[in-house]
């Protein structure tokens, strides 16, 4: 099996490459199509953004000619760039998903609706699809992946994002037959549950980045639905409501991450969580039984057991996504899949006191936060996921701060295609 640098080279010295279609000039969108052009074998053949300025800039910054992008949002016109090796900027997605030389979709846009919209529209074009939006992936994830495999295409979440980051250490050490304890990545910012826009905006303004994603991080909802999607690939839990959220260095994670009869901080094993004083690594802890294993991990200078690390110190999100576009093509596997369905549900949890009538926004808004419950327990508190959240969704009644949001609690001015989609997958499964 040649390596994906290899098969790439081999693919272009064929005089073809991967035609991939992007949804999303945003940061993570416009640092794909510049690592793309730098590669053998694959280009982004067409982008889709509701500014088209962003896309001709992103293509101009990876060095494309102006004369070489052509903008529209005509079929034909599109169709007929791309063969002529040109590349393509429109303001309709669904350009980009139904456009026959596009053998890859990528969404890089983090809404949840817009996500589950593509991924759909994707997979009925019978297109690979790379979902660079964790939250529409949590939500309805199972039902696209069920409805990928029926239609013979991949659906798959991202390298370099940090679920696929630490599924690569799950599937060596699985590969191996280690016992893996504990999956994990660590946390960036200290967790402030308040964070908002505003509060954000400063340290987003020297960033360079969206206040509205940064405070998604801050306020935790992020980790919590890049571990749900851990969860739903590895059937591993939280531990507890909300994981753990341990402090700790790399050196500490192995005694950390033992049972508290052992010594440690779990009430269990198979489980995921965050740590601050890792970032921005992401873990595995793993363990053996095997006498010989163990004596050769301690010469190895991997500590003195039980309990062991595998650490990854970085993850490249949407520039490394072009693995998975090649993983996808070549060999028609996700980099990481909702594999055992629904595991965990990022509930939708009250930032503030709300009141009855009042619209709830968006991740990293003003109004809501996650928290990661085990399906199981958010089933049956009937709570309602965070990827269905949206302006139109209306309170009933006042809500207390902190206080999980249930079904009963809201109603819809207008349903979306990621609740239509939810449902079809809540009868499915």
């Amino acid at each position: 099996m040649l390596n994906i640098n290899r098969k790439l080279a081999k693919l272009e010295s064929e005089g073809s490459y991967i035609r991939v279609g992007l949804v999303g000039a945003g940061q993570m969108g416009r640092g794909m199509i510049s690592q793309i052009e730098s590669m053998k074998g694959m280009r982004v053949v067409i982008t889709a953004d509701l500014a088209i300025e962003n896309i001709t800039n992103a293509y101009k910054h990876a060095g494309v000619a102006v004369t070489e992008i052509v903008c529209t949002n005509d079929i034909k016109e599109a169709s007929a760039a791309v063969q002529a090796n040109k590349v393509v900027a429109t303001t309709d997605m669904k350009l980009v998903t139904s456009l026959h030389e596009v053998d890859v979709v990528v969404d890089a846009t983090g809404v949840p609706n817009i996500g589950a919209e593509i991924a759909w529209d994707t997979i009925l074009n019978r297109k690979h699809i790379v979902m660079l939006n964790v939250e529409a992936d949590v939500t309805v994830g199972p039902l696209l992946k069920k409805m990928a495999d029926a239609s013979g295409v991949v659906y798959t979440g991202s390298a370099g994002d940090e679920p696929g980051a630490i599924m690569e250490l799950y599937d060596f050490a699985d590969a191996m037959g280690f016992e893996i304890v504990a999956l994990g990545k660590g946390k960036n910012n200290p967790l402030n549950l308040e964070a908002n826009p505003t509060t954000a905006e400063a340290e987003a303004k020297a960033k360079g980045s969206s206040p509205k994603m940064l405070a998604s991080f801050q306020d935790g909802t992020k980790t919590m639905v890049e571990m749900n999607a851990v969860a739903n690939a590895t059937g591993f839990l939280p531990d507890q409501p909300g994981m753990h959220g341990f402090e700790g260095t790399v050196q500490d994670l192995p005694g950390i991450f033992l049972e508290k009869e052992k010594g440690g901080k779990l009430n269990g094993r198979r489980i995921v969580d965050f740590v601050n004083g890792v970032a921005p690594g992401v873990f595995a802890i793993i363990a053996s039984d095997k006498q010989e294993v163990n004596a050769e991990m301690k010469y190895l200078k991997m500590g003195d057991g039980p309990n062991y690390v595998l650490f990854r110190p970085y993850h490249l999100t949407s520039l490394e996504t072009p693995l998975s576009i090649a993983k996808a093509y070549f060999d028609k596997e996700a980099t990481i899949a909702p594999y055992f369905g629904l595991q965990g549900e990022t509930v939708t949890v009250a930032k503030k006191d709300l009141e009855a009538g009042e619209h709830l926004d968006t991740i990293g808004g003003y109004t809501v936060y996650g928290k990661l419950l085990k399906a199981t327990e958010a089933k049956q508190q009937n709570a309602l996921p965070l990827g269905l959240v949206d302006s139109n969704v209306i309170l009933k009644r006042p809500i207390k701060k902190g206080e999980i949001i249930t079904y009963a609690d809201i109603e819809q001015t207008k349903e979306s295609t990621i609740w239509k989609l939810r449902s079809i997958q809540d009868r499915m499964f």
